[in-house]
This record gives C-alpha cells, sequence and structure tokens, in this order.
C-alpha cells in the first residue's frame, strides 16, 4: 500500500503509471512502482496480479511530422 502523503494512484487505475518509482534496474530495463506495477522500458507492465500490459508507446517523433 502506498505511504506517499498524496497517495498513488493503484495497479488497477488509468493513470496507474503515475505512481511514484521505488526500485530502477537500468541495467535490466525495468523499474517498481510503488502501487506493485513493474514498468519495462518498451513501455510494457506487469501488474501485481499478473496480468500484463503490451508496450503502448506512441508512433515514433519523426513520424508525426509530415
Amino acid at each position: 500500500m502506498c505511504q506517499h502523503l498524496a497517495q498513488c494512484p493503484s495497479a488497477e487505475a488509468i493513470d496507474r503509471e503515475a505512481a511514484r518509482t521505488v526500485a530502477t534496474f537500468q541495467e535490466q530495463g525495468w523499474s517498481l512502482l510503488c502501487n506493485g506495477v513493474i514498468v519495462f522500458e518498451d513501455t510494457g507492465e506487469l501488474l501485481p496480479d499478473g496480468t500484463t500490459i503490451e508496450p503502448h508507446r506512441g508512433p515514433a517523433v519523426h513520424c508525426l511530422a509530415a
């Protein structure tokens, strides 16, 4: 459970990625958020219940300038 004064969003919330980072493993490409979500550098996620969220990056910036 989040102990921050302004409580972070839960793992079930749409804005779950806004939770604070409690551990980062850059060499492995992932971080643990205080709500138990693991976020990967490719923007994929692993939720505490084992559910996976596919990477959800937007299009490359250079593809938008047309």
